[in-house]
């Protein structure tokens, strides 16, 4: 994470949306795992990103975690894969169930070939001059809202999960080779291109598929536009949270 006065980036490709994004993704996971204390605070430095204070884990494990999530989210993302991107905050076990959920909604982005994703758009900005204001007053409002929300329970883990684009052609990034696992079926979402249900228990296993998404409470952060970056943040609280076992 810099530590410097940016310039405005020059949204000009879609490669370009896509490094703004993952750069700002990196800087709001640091902060969530501050604001939600699911690592002491002791353990977070203060460092500037867009002309603004933010937090920064110093373990470097956990650093590397997030390096390594961006990412892989970052090659699904420069295929036009992802729809969106959440960072999902489970209880401890035995439950695990999942009771935040910050969701990065990228579903206006464009979609373009893989041979263009250098290739200036046709109607071209100038720099995306509000972009980092953007960017710091979408940070200000995420750690206000964070500090607002119920506490969580003590030892609660973490996870980032991506959304596919419900379109023919995008396949999930699943194999031996990837960093990829399927996600937990409350957290995936039925998609018009998925094939029929064949038997009882796939049936019974579909209708698990999303019951962790929507939230019981959702609490919208910031639609962010500059150009052509089009992004939505919005807070999803599981009911989960508001039961007594897992306060």
């Amino acid at each position: 994470m810099a530590t410097y006065i940016e310039e405005a980036p020059v949204l000009d490709s879609y490669q370009a949306l896509v490094s703004a994004f993952s750069d700002f993704l990196t800087v709001a996971i640091h902060t969530i795992l501050y604001e939600r204390d699911i690592y002491p605070r002791s353990s977070f430095l203060t460092a500037r990103k867009y002309n603004w204070p933010v937090r920064q884990s110093r373990h470097p494990k956990v650093c590397k975690w997030i390096q390594d999530a961006v990412a892989a989210v970052e090659v699904e993302m420069l295929k036009c894969a992802l729809s969106a991107v959440s960072l999902v905050i489970h209880a401890p076990p035995p439950s695990s169930a999942v009771l935040e959920r910050y969701l990065f909604s990228t579903a206006a982005f464009p979609s373009v070939p893989s041979s263009e994703l250098l290739t200036p758009f046709a109607d071209s900005t100038p720099p995306a001059a509000d972009l980092p204001e953007q960017f710091r007053a979408t940070l200000a409002r995420l750690s206000t809202l964070s500090s607002s929300l119920s506490p969580l329970p003590s030892d609660c883990s973490f996870t980032l999960v991506a959304e596919l684009r419900d379109e023919g052609g995008v396949q999930p990034p699943l194999g031996p080779t990837t960093p990829w696992i399927a996600a937990e079926p409350g957290l995936q979402k039925q998609r018009k291109t998925d094939e029929h249900v064949q038997d009882e228990s796939e049936a019974g296993r579909r209708t698990k598929i999303g019951k962790d998404l929507g939230g019981f409470k959702t609490t919208p952060v910031r639609n962010l536009e500059s150009g052509a970056f089009a992004m939505e943040l919005w807070i999803e609280e599981g009911r989960a949270k508001f039961e007594e076992h897992v306060s």
